[in-house]
């Protein structure tokens, strides 16, 4: 189906043709899709086509083509996603904000074969809107609220110099993501959790296997080892939390199990689903801004950092969450009709904010794609804006922080060998980053 859609001649493309002073723009446009045509209004292109989910070379590098899109329409219609992308600051800010753009979990089917997937995530915080929201992050905050992130700090930097002293004996090239990024927030979330040493290893498989659901282009095989992991993980938790009922420890499933707001707690599922969100969401921010952000300061020629200030360790990590973000989509559904920027979105149709997309928008940023760890303000939506804010973010600040000072006071000279990008768009990352720590 195609609209002729009428826009300012700024915003011309080859595929539009001068007439009578104005641009028509022949855009591509799906039935259910947005036709926004009003008056002789000025109105942007209404797809986003210039962004391609299912090409290897957009998904290994996607700033430029989000360059061009934002320039473009920032926010326009994907026939493929079959979703408004929003991909300037503004926009995305604005899809973020939005009360009537709503988290809104749609369950799989079939049912039974889909039952611990979808109890997990209708009952967990991220993919609950208010009031159930509300309550959920109510009772889960007061137990963050407890001083366990801030008390975890000297554990954090214990962990990080161990793993190093296992990664490298100061000569040999190591891993950074299989030896360092991934282990530490690992080890830090089942320590916060209180998860025995023994039982370990298992969560970041269970963790891998479940998060993969969220990306454009799973497959079969993959949507099957996340039913897998929900049943396994779930039970998991649930064994553990029943002997946390009867021997309390000094940990946050502790607190989980036994906080009440009032008469209010969290029911058995609500408690385990906030268990794995904390494991799922609370680590894999950590090891891709991490391992991106320390990618990121190495192919800018590492610029002068004093990894013993506090204060410029906080700045690099905020940078190493804008210039390359370790989550780059966040979806929601709108609840009534809207309109944002001048683009209506009816009631029931998706809204996709690119987080990364908004990290690199030139109107927020000086020289976007440089990468800065002395950038300063630095406004980046990494974590998320409004009342789904994440709210693992400070611990995530906490362990790139200390995970950054540990390994470049200790190897100032790093260099890198190779890098493998994990083939992934959503969770974006490394699969591998091989260091040498002489240079």
């Amino acid at each position: 189906m195609a609209a002729v859609v009428e826009v300012s001649a700024a915003m011309s493309n080859p595929a539009a043709r001068a007439e009578s002073g104005r641009v028509l723009v022949i855009a591509r446009v799906s039935p259910t899709g947005p036709a926004r045509t009003r008056g002789c209004a000025k109105l942007m292109p209404v797809t986003a086509d210039l962004l391609d989910f299912a090409d290897p070379a957009f998904i290994a590098d996607p700033y430029a083509a989000y360059a061009r899109q934002r320039a473009a329409a920032p926010l326009a219609w994907h026939e493929g996603l079959q979703a408004f992308v929003a991909t300037s600051h503004a926009a995305v800010s604005a899809v973020l904000r939005e009360r009537r753009l709503g988290r809104i979990f749609a369950a799989r089917e079939p049912a039974a074969d889909w039952e611990t997937f979808n109890w997990l995530h209708a009952d967990s915080i991220l993919d609950s809107e208010p009031p159930k929201h509300t309550r959920l992050r109510r009772l889960v905050a007061g137990a963050f609220g407890r001083g366990h992130v801030q008390r975890l700090a000297p554990r954090v930097e214990e962990l990080a110099a161990g793993l190093l002293d296992d990664a490298t004996d100061a000569r040999a090239s190591f891993d950074l993501i299989a030896t360092y990024a991934e282990p530490l927030p690992v080890l830090v979330i089942a320590e916060l959790l209180g998860f025995p040493d023994i039982d370990r290893q298992l969560l970041r498989p269970w963790s891998q296997a479940i998060v993969k659901m969220y990306e454009v282009d799973r497959t079969p095989a993959q949507e099957e080892e996340a039913r897998v992991a929900c049943r396994e993980f779930a039970a998991y938790v649930q064994e553990l939390a029943s002997e946390r009922r009867r021997h309390l420890g000094e940990d946050l499933l502790t607190d989980l199990v036994q906080i009440r707001d009032g008469s209010d707690g969290l029911s058995e599922r609500e408690l385990i689903a906030t268990a794995v969100l904390l494991l799922n969401a609370g680590h894999e921010a950590s090891v891709n801004g991490f391992g991106n952000g320390i990618h990121s300061w190495l192919a800018a020629g590492k610029p002068a950092l004093a990894s013993a200030d506090p204060a410029a360790i906080e700045l690099a990590v905020e940078e190493f969450l804008r210039h390359d973000s370790p989550l780059h989509l966040f979806e929601r559904t709108a609840t009534a009709d809207l309109e944002i920027g001048g683009v209506r979105i009816a009631r029931g149709q998706k809204a996709i904010a690119l987080l990364g997309a908004a990290n690199r928008d030139p109107q927020v940023f000086a020289d976007p794609d440089r990468f800065d760890p002395h950038r300063t303000p630095n406004t980046h939506l990494a974590f998320g804006l409004g009342i789904h804010f994440c709210i693992g973010a400070p611990l995530a600040r906490l362990e790139m922080q200390i995970a950054t000072r540990v390994l470049l006071t200790r190897y100032p000279r790093l260099a890198l060998v190779a890098a493998e990008r994990r083939p992934t768009f959503v969770l974006r990352g490394f699969e591998r980053l091989v260091l040498s720590p002489r240079g």
